[in-house]
């Protein structure tokens, strides 16, 4: 029986793969025999490839502009290079930063020149651009100045510090997204669609290699043909005649990882996260950092667990680390601007810094008690003192429109900066409600207790209160 990857598929072939380079021979990836060269089986990078984009309607129009492709490895960057330059009637050259010089540069070149004497323009695809050093890249400057060669530059690292700013200013950058599994199951599904044997694919298998290649439609396409391979060399096929099955067993050792038992939409997604939380608010690291792998590995949404981290660090840590906030916000951040895998490190950091940092909760304690006396005795009325707007100090003098103050509300706002130490005595509550305490530091704010009692002493008021805060239960 022929190999499953046998280079020559027949007729069967879908008309979306990219016909085998010459010479290639059986061997040659599914990888790259299944790459698409049409938008119709692209997929992904929906934000680039709207229509009326400037992408789109350069592939559509076969008018490729130079330009960087910006993204994780297995976005699609040299599959987009590709579509740009068929069909243009441009020749395709294509070098590799990590291998050419500056002298492969030059020979390029060299043909396009050639090749524009007769009318023919040249595609000059270079994958991992950022590899190329400064003299390198302005080697490539006056032929992409003058038009002599469409550069498409391919990197995953960000141009804006990568590129010389005299080429990149001459070229277009889009920034691609890693794929999410739902995508990468798609891409798995129509390779699978086009091989001569049909095979079958347990579902769960599937669905692992899609979870578990970090948004990398290579290396998901690599594992699933290792999987078929493995699972045919094991002679797991009901008959001769059929095509192996792979099972989740084959999937996990293609991946050469363990399937995690682990569901993003049901119980286990609820459980680890609580035990996360709990872990962490219980400054317990190494507990908090099994629960954040376990998650990581089951293929959740690293976007919720940062958010949860930076409710996690005004809620359990508060005043007590005023920094925990702001690492947690940079980590949610480096998870947009960097994705995963990488951004991995900067939640593991935040789990770490999270744990360790000392906690309070009297942040959320202090507004649910304000919340507790709104809620049992109504919003009382802003001191005309306080009041915004050019009536303010209308209402204070009793000529406002809809009423004015008491006389014991006659006086004007008092601006604590133009007073000793930046404090005002002045009554900042409405009537009422003067006097309650809802905020009582805990022992972790022993910092913020010291403040808050001289303030108070300074400003007349007494340094602590007699009884629980109002709305306390």
């Amino acid at each position: 029986m022929e190999s499953l990857f046998d280079e020559e598929l027949g007729p069967e072939r879908s008309p979306g793969a990219v016909p085998a380079q010459a010479g290639a021979g059986g061997g040659q990836p599914l990888a790259a025999r299944v790459r698409p060269s049409s938008l119709e089986q692209f997929v992904g990078q929906a934000h680039l490839l709207a229509p009326g984009s400037a992408l789109r309607t350069a592939l559509e129009q076969h008018r490729a502009h130079s330009m960087v492709l910006y993204g994780p490895p297995g976005s699609g960057k040299t599959t987009l290079a590709r579509m740009l330059a068929e069909g243009s009637g441009a020749a395709f050259e294509e070098l590799s930063a990590v291998a050419a010089g500056r002298a492969e540069v030059r020979a390029v070149i060299e043909r396009a020149e050639h090749r524009r004497r007769s009318g023919t323009r040249t595609v000059l695809f270079l994958d991992e651009l950022h590899r190329f050093n400064k003299a390198q890249q302005d080697a490539l400057l006056p032929a992409v100045e003058e038009g002599l060669v469409t550069l498409i530059g391919a990197t995953t690292e960000n141009p804006a510090f990568e590129v010389n700013g005299a080429l990149l200013s001459r070229l277009r950058v889009y920034a691609l997204s890693a794929l999410t599994p739902e995508q990468l199951a798609t891409v798995l599904r129509r390779a699978l669609a086009q091989e001569r044997e049909r095979p079958d694919v347990d579902e769960d298998a599937l669905e692992f290699i899609a979870a578990r290649s970090e948004g990398d439609a290579r290396t998901a396409l690599n594992a699933l043909e290792l999987a078929l391979s493995t699972a045919r060399e094991q002679g797991d096929a009901s008959s001769a005649d059929r095509a192996p099955r792979v099972t989740l067993a084959h999937a996990e050792d293609a991946l050469q990882r363990r399937a995690v038992l682990y569901d993003k939409g049901g119980d286990r997604h609820y459980d680890y996260i609580s035990a996360w939380i709990k872990a962490t608010r219980g400054s317990d690291p190494d507990a908090s950092l099994y629960y954040l792998a376990v998650m990581l590995e089951g293929g959740e949404d690293p976007r919720f667990i940062a958010r949860r981290m930076v409710i996690l660090a005004s809620e359990d840590v508060g005043n007590a680390d005023p920094a925990a906030l702001g690492l947690a916000v940079a980590a949610a951040q480096a998870v947009e601007r960097v994705g995963m895998p990488e951004a991995r490190y900067a939640l593991a950091q935040t789990a770490i810094y999270l744990a360790l940092a000392p906690k309070s909760d009297a942040a959320g304690r202090a507004l649910s008690a304000a919340q507790r006396h709104v809620r049992e005795h109504g919003a009382a009325a802003v001191p005309a003192w306080l009041r915004s707007g050019p009536f303010a100090q209308a209402r204070a003098a009793g000529t406002s429109p809809g009423g004015g103050a008491g006389a014991g509300e006659r006086e004007s706002y008092e601006n604590p900066h133009s007073r000793p130490g930046h404090l005002s005595a002045q009554e900042l509550a409405p009537a009422g409600v003067a006097g309650a305490r809802f905020y009582e530091p805990d022992e972790a704010e022993a910092e913020l207790a010291q403040r808050l009692a001289r303030v108070r002493t300074a400003r007349g008021r007494t340094p602590h209160g007699s009884g629980p805060p109002l709305g306390a239960p």
